[in-house]
């Protein structure tokens, strides 16, 4: 299995011109240890972890990929669900199982905020499944494809759920048969959500350029079509972290004005639609990257606003655990260590997350806490409730 940590380590030392002997010497550590954490033979301490990102600059990324690291090594079945979508697509069924394959996908893909995601995952192999036995006689060349279409979407559903659940060989094998079914069905929406789900990928693993490759892929397929703007979104993200703040407005300026096009969706909740709240999540964390504090603090509040119903139920528990991050890291970069630890405590209390998008905000806050705090006991808790996290 790959190392995102030794990846991400061997791209830093050459970004940063460092040589494997002064790394070694400035953890310090023996040089054979580290040539086998480079190398991805070895998996590395807490402690080596957050010493090579304050080295190395790291802003939380040798952190994170540390954790999801930790995560993946639990993905024991990556073809899974390629296995299932191999004998829909090859093969046809009836209009009626079609009619309720494509009301059960939408309804699946409402629940994805809510819903535990080992559950839910469940649930679409299930209907994945109920296809494949079902599936008899031929029929047109429209059903065939209305067939694959909505495969693509349950095949998408699934590969987020996978990621979310730190199932990256999974994730990625799903993603790329999602992709396939698309182009094969015609369908680029299918296709272009695959390239945004591309693109949320590698900008959790650090690998912000191949965020870039990703959005310029998919806006040859983008027109008319709302997954545009959340690969808009993506991108201003990796601009942010790439520190390019002209371009991080460039970016949410684009966006916003794509939105304005579209009517809004009929099922806001459908993971595979965007509004207005879901276009203040990304541009949250953009402007935060971006280091312009008093937007980033006002959209965190939106996010929160937005995601949780007057009588206190969250409705967007994931969007609001990176907003209470969000609202963290710029207290720790105020100095105000109390507000940080409170807003980051909360963000562990709820069922529903995504590991690799928290632990990529959350391994930023580390990194500042770590930073800025490093001998205060809130910071060890929290460092330390963010390892159990991650497994």
């Amino acid at each position: 299995m790959r190392s995102l940590f030794a990846e991400t380590l061997r791209r830093l030392l050459q970004e940063r011109g460092w040589s494997q002997n002064q790394l070694a010497a400035a953890i310090p550590c023996n040089k054979g240890h580290l040539s086998k954490l480079i190398n991805g033979r070895q998996k590395p301490s807490e402690g080596v972890a957050q010493r090579c990102d304050e080295l190395l600059n790291a802003r939380g990324d040798l952190i994170g990929a540390a954790h999801l690291d930790i995560a993946a090594a639990r993905d024991l079945r990556p073809n899974e669900t390629v296995e299932l979508l191999e004998r829909i697509r090859a093969t046809d069924t009836s209009s009626t199982t079609i009619e309720a394959l494509r009301s059960t996908v939408e309804d699946l893909c409402c629940q994805y905020a809510t819903t535990d995601p080992t559950q839910l995952r469940a649930e679409g192999h299930r209907w994945l499944r109920e296809v494949a036995r079902m599936i008899k006689q031929p029929i047109g060349l429209q059903a065939h494809r209305e067939l694959l279409v909505n495969a693509g979407w349950l095949a998408l559903l699934i590969g987020c759920l996978e990621y979310d659940l730190g199932m990256r060989a999974s994730a990625e094998a799903t993603r790329i048969m999602a992709s396939n079914l698309g182009v094969e069905a015609g369908a680029p929406e299918i296709h272009g959500w695959a390239l945004e789900m591309k693109a949320w990928i590698a900008l959790t693993q650090g690998r912000y350029p191949d965020v870039l490759n990703a959005v310029a892929e998919g806006r040859h397929l983008a027109a008319g079509h709302n997954f545009a703007v959340q690969l808009i979104g993506q991108e201003a993200k990796a601009l942010g972290r790439l520190g390019d703040v002209q371009g991080v407005r460039r970016a949410l300026d684009e966006g916003a004005e794509i939105l304005e096009r579209f009517e809004a969706p009929s099922r806001s909740d459908n993971h595979f639609a965007i509004d207005l709240p879901k276009w203040q999540f990304y541009a949250m964390d953009a402007y935060s990257q971006a280091q312009d504090y008093d937007l980033a603090t006002q959209y965190a509040g939106e996010v929160i606003k937005f995601g949780t119903t007057p009588n206190g139920i969250e409705i967007s528990p994931m969007r609001n655990q990176e907003a209470r991050l969000v609202l963290a890291i710029t207290a720790a970069r105020k100095g105000e260590l109390d507000q940080a630890i409170e807003q980051a405590d909360r963000v562990f209390d709820s069922e529903r997350k995504s590991l690799p998008s928290l632990l990529m905000v959350a391994g930023e806050l580390s990194g500042e806490l770590q930073q800025r705090f490093p001998e205060e006991s809130a910071t060890k808790d929290f460092q330390e409730r963010l390892r159990a996290l991650a497994g």
